[in-house]
């Protein structure tokens, strides 16, 4: 069994460093170095949301190998091994699945934001920075829009 974990630790250490930073100062390589518009604004409202991930493949399918190496080791005789590996990689399926989902959920803000030209808009990013309602903001619209404070 304690071999067992030796497959089991990095498949959860893999999918905890899937996480996405997801705060105003975090950028992805494709969005450095790409042109994106800036408009003063104003924080109309905020409020504090959950951030869920949206795709749980990688953690179902890491978690079903795993718990198919696990599962291969029960019992004895071939048949054992066969049901063992079967119902430990659907085991495995499910609780890598469920274990993705809450390494992947974090806050997040919702920013409602009216430019100075009137346009309302309504931005969710990462809880590094907090923005109260009536402070003044640029809002940088792009691939990944994101609201900073106006400096």
């Amino acid at each position: 069994m304690k071999k067992n974990l030796y497959y089991a630790i990095p498949a959860v250490l893999m999918l905890a460093a899937c996480a996405p930073r997801i705060g105003s100062n975090d950028y992805s390589y494709s969005g450095v170095r790409q042109a994106s518009n800036a408009f003063p604004c104003t924080v109309i409202s905020v409020r504090a949301v959950n951030v869920n991930s949206d795709d749980n493949s990688m953690g179902t399918l890491l978690g079903g190998v795993a718990g198919g190496v696990a599962g291969s080791t029960i019992g004895h005789g071939h048949s054992a091994h066969t049901f063992g590996a079967l119902g430990g990689a659907a085991a495995g399926a499910l609780l890598g699945n469920l274990a993705q989902d809450s390494m992947m959920s974090q806050g997040g803000y919702e920013y409602i934001v009216r430019t100075d030209s009137g346009q309302t808009y309504s931005v969710t990013q990462g809880t590094d920075q907090l923005l109260s309602a009536g402070q003044r903001c640029m809002l940088i619209n792009g691939a990944e829009s994101r609201v900073i404070p106006y400096y």
